[in-house]
């Protein structure tokens, strides 16, 4: 653990050092990178912050590693490769096809001593597909890196989890030697951290891509062997985000006619910091997912085999989840007419998950699997040996069948996710039931429940409930939650006033349509009962007698009356206070014509 540590301090140091002496020198030399539309930052900024990562880096590689050289060379000489790419790329403004070539080139001599995935039965295959990865999360690090701190944080919590795992597979150099690269990443993260004064460059995202990429495939060839799951998922839950990232760019960009090469606000970050968030607040959910999606690698690798293969499904789907929320922000203009059909990649993909019930059905059909086959982890304990797997295996397409004819004949798939209230719920809890008993029934006929525990079916039930009701209000949930952490500072401060049923239904719009440019600070209501009160994370700040001094302490902007039941004469009393502060005062009408 000691030598772990001075690892990870030796780097970090150094890399603190490091950092300020670039940014001095860029600073001073004029290197720095100026605003543009595609990036965040306001002010130019300084650049090459990458050659601290790699010069903190070597330094700790060459001093604590001195003695055991040998194993790690080749990663380390060709990860210092991508290195130089980067910066002749920083400097000159290398073509594409030529930072390919080099990429390729150093990928393919890493896979030349056996380092592969081990993920296909054939070798020149699975070394193509190793090549593929390689390059693939090289790239990804370098297009993940468009908010500040962001590519640096999910590289360095890898890194960390990797050093896990490495120890785990008895590789303790390998192990030190990852935790002294995610210490040279976190000093340089002390500078590049929103508001960032330093910028990492091509020079550091490429060195990191390709690092981590590398230490994957050293794991897999030293211990990973021998578990189809286990070879699968944890390299792909290690760098999920980056992975995801880039998969969601080059989809959408491909779908709206556009060039994956090109820059543009469409990653994750800006869609989250478009959907309310802070830039900080964007990478920090960030580095927060990669750190349950590493938690999730450690625990596939912890746990028997057949119940990881129940968890990881499960956090797909989260993850799923999320991504459509977030995809379904508008970073694009639709598609015209006038886009050729070879511009757009197959435009009707673009109403797949929004417009089609197919979505909705295959997810459900997800959730019965998943909740059956984990009723059966539940009540055997995780230990599902035989003759109970034969058993599930038997019968899920019994229950597959059941339970969506029941889905279907109780109108399940008649709702819309994102309005889902309890109306939707009650018909949601008649359809599960529904094809609950049927279970029952039908396991009753053909089966005659010999050797069927009625735990597993209880069990079952309450799974699939929780799955089926989660993913309706999935939606809904994320939107709230957006809402509540969205800044202040996304629209006009608005007083609402009146904390009823009216004042809830404007709240809400508020708050999930970011278009009409108000945010909510705060309800005043003349009822004494409701001052304190919180509505949707909004609290009822005062009456009338505090609506003067709450415009100037909250600094409202506008206020809104909500309620039509509010007397003529306060209403007027209301308007011309608003126009003595210089505030609109405007009032929710609902009307049908």
């Amino acid at each position: 653990m000691n030598a772990y540590l001075a690892n990870f301090f030796v780097a970090f140091a150094t890399s603190l050092l490091l950092t300020l002496a670039v940014r001095a020198v860029a600073r001073r030399r004029g290197w720095v990178a100026k605003p543009r539309t595609d990036r965040w930052h306001k002010r130019p900024t300084a650049l090459y912050g990458g050659v601290a990562i790699y010069g903190a880096f070597a330094l700790s590689f060459f001093a604590l590693h001195r003695q055991h050289l040998s194993g790690q060379t080749l990663l380390f000489a060709c990860s210092s490769g991508l290195f130089f790419l980067g910066l002749v790329d920083d400097i000159v403004q290398l073509k594409p096809y030529a930072k390919l070539v080099g990429q390729i080139i150093f990928a393919t001599a890493l896979t030349m001593y056996n380092l592969r995935l081990h993920w296909l039965p054939s070798t020149v295959l699975d070394q193509a597909l190793t090549i593929f990865w390689l390059v693939g999360i090289t790239n990804a690090l370098n297009l993940l890196d468009n908010l500040d701190g962001l590519s640096g944080g999910i590289a360095a919590i890898a890194a960390v989890f990797l050093a896990y795992f490495c120890q785990a597979l008895g590789n303790p150099t390998l192990g030190a030697l990852s935790l002294a690269f995610a210490g040279a990443v976190t000093g340089f993260l002390v500078f590049n951290f929103n508001p960032a004064s330093i910028f990492m460059g091509d020079c550091g995202s490429l060195f990191l891509g390709f690092f981590l990429g590398g230490v994957a495939l050293i794991n897999n060839q030293t211990g990973l062997r021998g578990n189809v799951l286990t070879v699968l998922a944890i390299p792909v839950l290690l760098l999920l985000i980056p992975i995801v990232d880039t998969t969601l760019v080059t989809v959408n960009r491909k779908l709206h006619g556009r060039s994956v090469s090109d820059g543009g606000r469409d990653h994750t970050s800006h869609r989250l910091v478009a959907l309310g968030l802070s830039e900080r607040k964007a990478a920090l959910l960030l580095w927060a997912v990669a750190a349950v999606s590493g938690a999730m690698a450690v625990a596939v690798h912890s746990l028997p085999g057949r119940v990881g293969v129940f968890i990881v499904p499960l956090f797909g789907m989260a993850v799923l989840f999320l991504l459509v929320f977030i995809g379904r922000v508008r970073v694009y203009e639709p598609v015209t007419a006038s886009t050729s059909p070879s511009q757009a990649l197959l435009p009707t993909l673009a109403d797949f998950t929004y417009k089609r019930r197919v979505f909705e059905v295959l997810n459900d059909l997800v959730i019965i699997v998943l909740a059956y086959y984990g009723a059966f982890l539940l009540r055997f304990d995780g230990r599902l040996f035989s003759p109970y797997f034969e058993q599930f295996e038997s019968s899920l397409p019994l229950v597959i069948v059941t339970e969506m004819a029941a889905f279907l004949a109780f109108g399940l798939y008649r709702g819309v996710w994102r309005y889902t209230s309890m109306s939707d719920l009650s018909t949601l809890a008649k359809a599960v039931g529904g094809g609950w008993l049927a279970v029952g029934a039908m396991i009753t006929l053909v089966y005659r429940w010999e050797g069927f525990s009625r735990g597993v079916f209880v069990m079952h039930g309450v799974l699939l409930f929780c799955g089926i009701a989660g993913s309706r209000i999935s939606f809904r949930l994320l939107r709230t939650l957006f809402a509540r952490f969205s800044e202040p500072s996304t629209g006009r401060r608005v007083l609402i006033y009146g904390a009823g049923d009216a004042g809830d239904l404007l709240l809400r719009e508020l708050q999930n349509n970011h278009t009409l440019g108000l945010f909510p600070i705060g309800f005043v209501d003349d009822d004494p009962s409701k001052q304190g009160r919180v509505i949707h994370g909004v609290r009822v700040l005062g009456s009338f007698d505090h609506l003067s001094a709450l415009v100037s302490s909250e600094r409202v902007e506008e206020v809104v009356i909500s309620t039509s039941a509010l007397a003529e004469e306060r209403k007027q009393q209301v308007t011309l206070l608003c126009q003595t502060a210089g505030l609109s005062c405007r009032r929710l009408r609902i009307s049908l014509e």
